[in-house]
């Protein structure tokens, strides 16, 4: 472990720093925020290096936060320096990376990982300090695995997060300081719980991270918007869809995104709409990036796969049959729901492979057929 008293070759990148890089649960609520900056306070707890400490208190009753790591491992994994979670999703990085594909490519000895860093200072310091840089920064840039992403993020900041810890004397009985203390007087769920035994290099580095390996079996449990099996179906149903809150115009601006759209459908009094791509993959993309997710306005909205033709019509009536030439005919193969023609008169025969009747010829288009069967309804009446 290096110190401020040992004459390290490193000692010149120790450092130094004017505000914390945090997520906005970390900072807290409180707009008048006061911190506390000691310059080389503490050694990062991944790369052992001196670095800024800075000190607050988010808001009234929550208990008082620190920089754990330095700001280049920060950088390097795009993590909040006090909890170790993503800034952009605040998720763990094990989920993360899962989601995205990445592996681990921070060596974890020690000479290794100094001269990991000190590479990666220089491309930070080549990209300007506010690009992502490495494997992380390649993958930014593409979509692949941001719905699930988007899916496990919370949408709003998690201040309970930073509620003081469970009072030791509490649980013990023997606090003697009432409302006095600074710590909570609850029990706790369960100790022996993987979730109390959390390692914060283990989190940095994605290994074996309780938290993390939760939300990645809720994850699996996720339900999906699988596409149907009929290709010609390129539609989504919106469900919640009201003006003046949700308009034609913002369903437009939402989905153009994703692929050309041909025509827009407001259904006023389902409160609905049904949005038409002009291709098949545009429609998927859509239905996979806003199932479960989709918000205009602030109102979430409904989304399912449109329906064919013919399963709205047997949608309105399961009982309506299917339209078409012939396929109830006598000798014709039946079908669910086919209309079936009465039986045919008796005495009445025709043709081995044509219709019985000249009007369920479509080739003849309702003109007289060349033989037709003479007096077979006549002596069928007769006899």
């Amino acid at each position: 472990m290096s110190s401020k008293e040992t004459n390290h070759y490193n000692r010149q990148n120790w450092e130094t720093a004017e505000f914390p890089i945090l997520c906005e649960t970390c900072l807290g609520d409180n707009p008048y925020l006061r911190m506390t900056k000691e310059p080389y306070g503490k050694e990062c707890k991944i790369c052992a290096r001196p670095f800024t400490i800075f000190r607050w208190k988010p808001g009234a009753g929550m208990r008082f936060k620190k920089t754990e790591i330095c700001q280049t491992c920060a950088k390097m994994k795009n993590v909040c320096q006090t909890c170790l979670l993503d800034l952009e999703y605040g998720l763990p990085t094990q989920v993360r990376d899962a989601a995205l594909g990445l592996a681990n490519e921070i060596p974890e000895s020690d000479v290794n990982r100094e001269y990991y860093t000190q590479n990666m200072e220089q491309a930070l310091e080549n990209a300007g300090g506010t690009t992502m840089v490495g494997e992380l920064g390649a993958v930014t840039n593409s979509n692949r695995g941001h719905d699930l992403l988007m899916k496990l993020a919370r949408k709003q900041p998690y201040y309970k997060r930073n509620a003081p810890h469970i009072c030791s004397f509490f649980v013990k009985g023997e606090c003697k300081r009432g409302e006095e203390c600074p710590y909570r007087h609850e029990l706790p769920n369960d100790p022996n719980s993987a979730l109390a035994k959390q390692n914060m290099v283990d989190r940095y580095h994605g290994n074996n991270d309780p938290v993390a390996n939760k939300m990645l079996k809720r994850a699996s449990k996720i339900p999906n918007m699988e596409p149907p099996a009929d290709k010609s179906i390129t539609s989504l149903y919106v469900g919640g869809v009201e003006d003046p809150f949700v308009t034609e115009q913002n369903l437009k601006d939402h989905f153009y995104q994703f692929g050309e759209i041909r025509v827009i459908n407001i259904l006023k009094k389902a409160k609905a709409a049904i949005v038409h791509f002009t291709e098949r993959s545009a429609a998927e993309k859509a239905a996979s990036a806003s199932f479960n997710t989709l918000k205009i306005n602030g109102r979430k909205l409904k989304l399912l796969w449109g329906r064919s033709q013919s399963q709205r019509v047997q949608g309105k009536n399961p009982n309506a049959p299917t339209f078409g030439l012939g396929k109830g005919a006598p000798g014709q193969p039946q079908s669910k729901g086919s209309y079936v023609l009465p039986p045919a008169p008796p005495g009445a025969t025709g043709p081995p492979g044509k219709p019985l009747y000249p009007s369920q010829d479509p080739t003849r288009m309702g003109a007289r057929t060349a033989n037709p069967v003479k007096g077979a309804h006549q002596k069928a009446v007769e006899t």
